[in-house]
């Protein structure tokens, strides 16, 4: 959504219109509409800023809010309150992953290219690949010459 329709959408969430009603005035999909609405319920205009960089979480902090959440303490949207996370759909995505996978679910991933090449020849690989890398060299260079002196036979 751009800036101007969450700004609208706030305003007609304040005059009391629901989601569907702000979606269809607006154009927009009504699940972006509703995510606006549940975070504007958490920070009322505070839903209008621009999500600041992307924050990341510690394992233990996500599994003692998922354990409270699926524990049935609190929902969603009390703990993204409580804890001052952009959504509640944070919450529920955690918990998704925990009761699907575990407690390893909520561990940090690896980031980028994993160290190394997986498919390196070893070294007798190298020498062997070297030595028939010398002797194609070899044959080329002579098909060359005898190439060459046959043009300058029939020449």
């Amino acid at each position: 959504m751009s800036e101007w329709q969450r700004a609208s959408a706030v305003a007609l969430f304040e005059d009391g219109y629901g989601a569907k009603a702000v979606a269809s005035r607006l154009g927009v999909s009504a699940g972006a509409v509703r995510r606006l609405r549940d975070r504007w319920r958490l920070r009322s205009a505070g839903a209008l800023m621009n999500k600041p960089g992307r924050r990341s979480f510690g394992f233990e902090f996500k599994l003692e809010v998922v354990r409270r959440y699926v524990g049935g303490e609190a929902t969603a949207a009390e703990l993204a309150r409580e804890h001052g996370l952009s959504s509640p759909k944070l919450v529920e995505n955690w918990a998704r992953a925990y009761r699907r996978e575990g407690e390893d679910a909520l561990r940090p991933k690896p980031k980028g290219r994993p160290p190394g090449v997986a498919d390196s020849p070893g070294p007798g690989e190298l020498e062997r690949l070297r030595a028939e890398n010398l002797r194609l060299s070899a044959e080329n260079a002579y098909l060359k010459k005898l190439r060459a002196l046959r043009e300058q036979g029939r020449g």
